[in-house]
């Protein structure tokens, strides 16, 4: 082979059509005559990176180079190879992304000039977290809170210029936002560097802002805390986090909730635990106790021989799951408290019971 197009191209023999076109367009971008004007070595540099393209991305030239050596109906090659004409040729910018177009864009013409006008971009959103007490949590409620948040200028409502005299167009793309510039056989468009697309030029900056379009003030904000939330629960209130800039929508203010805990209740989820003392006679014989709930006290029947640590389920009577109708359940744990000891008559019927009713609970326990 009289020419190396793989090492022309620094690609590998096996290299796939995606690699050889990767960069076939660093080379072509890095050695093109427009970018490098009068340096004859880019200038063949570039030449020998077009004919190599040329073959390596056609897979009939391909087959027949890596067969045979040569490219067969490859374009001529030598001084007089001249079809670069168009350019970038087959060359895509949409890689780039704006900012690289600009910079890209910035240094073959010499262009210094800086977005100083922004376009309108939403607010940051502003995160508060809450103390709830624990009832608070279950059923809801609606207050106020004091935030301190960013707002549109009142001086220059949100332009960060003097509206006086208002803007001009801008003088680099005409009030288009975009810019097209041709040298030599290039030519660009994208987005104008001098107005960031805006079309416009700012006025006299606001001094009450600084040119930012936003100052920050104190606000009381009503909000509502929905029923079923609780500690680590993220309230949205929409529109009311930092004002967006150049006339852009609001963000968000986000409420993360902490409950406070509650002496007797305890809760997983939308379940409440709760325990519940009982005496022996009402665990022996049964019995029908009052227990309290979140919404009130509600009566349970305890079956006679009930045990200590016997969990009975209340349907319905836990915390409401936040955004829905439903329930959660309330569980009542039961717990036999022994009658007094100091009065003699119990100690006497105590003895008396185990006279008639001997056992051993700690029988099964016993290791031999």
């Amino acid at each position: 082979m009289d020419k190396d197009y793989y090492k022309t191209l620094g690609v590998d023999r096996k290299a796939t059509l995606a690699d050889i076109k990767k960069s076939y367009r660093k080379l072509a971008r890095k050695y093109h005559p427009d970018l490098n004007p009068g340096d004859k070595t880019s200038e063949t540099k570039f030449k020998e990176i077009q004919e190599a393209y040329s073959v390596l991305s056609d897979p009939k030239k391909k087959g027949h180079y890596d067969q045979f050596g040569f490219a067969g109906d490859a374009p001529p090659r030598g001084p007089q190879y001249q079809t670069y004409t168009s350019g970038f040729e087959g060359f895509d910018f949409s890689g780039f992304g704006t900012s690289s177009f600009s910079n890209f864009f910035e240094n073959i013409f010499g262009t210094t000039a800086q977005r100083t006008y922004q376009r309108a971009e939403r607010g940051e959103d502003l995160h508060y977290t809450m103390k709830v007490g624990f009832m608070d949590a279950i059923h809801g409620l609606k207050t106020r809170i004091k935030l301190t948040r960013m707002v549109a200028c009142p001086t220059c409502s949100g332009a960060g210029y003097m509206q006086k005299g208002g803007q001009q167009a801008c003088p680099v793309c005409g009030g288009s936002g975009r810019s097209t510039i041709q040298r030599g056989s290039m030519r660009f468009s994208g987005t104008c560097p001098s107005c960031g697309g805006t079309g416009r030029t700012p006025g006299q900056e606001c001094s009450m802002c600084h040119g930012h379009g936003l100052i920050q003030k104190i606000e009381l904000i009503s909000v509502r805390i929905p029923g079923g939330v609780n500690t680590g629960s993220k309230v949205r209130i929409p529109a009311k986090g930092n004002a967006g800039r150049m006339g852009g929508p609001s963000g968000d203010l986000f409420i993360t909730i902490e409950a406070a805990p509650h002496p007797f209740f305890n809760r997983e989820g939308s379940n409440i635990y709760v325990k519940i003392p009982i005496t022996v006679p009402e665990a022996t014989l049964g019995a029908k106790i009052e227990v309290p709930t979140l919404s009130g006290n509600t009566t349970i029947k305890v079956p006679p021989g009930t045990k200590s640590g016997q969990k009975f389920r209340i349907r319905a009577k836990g915390a409401p799951l936040a955004g829905k109708k439903a329930r959660g359940d309330q569980f009542v744990e039961v717990s036999i408290v022994p009658p007094p000891f100091n009065d003699e008559r119990t100690r006497e019927l105590m003895r008396e019971l185990e006279k008639i009713s001997p056992q051993n609970p700690r029988k099964k326990m016993a290791i031999h």
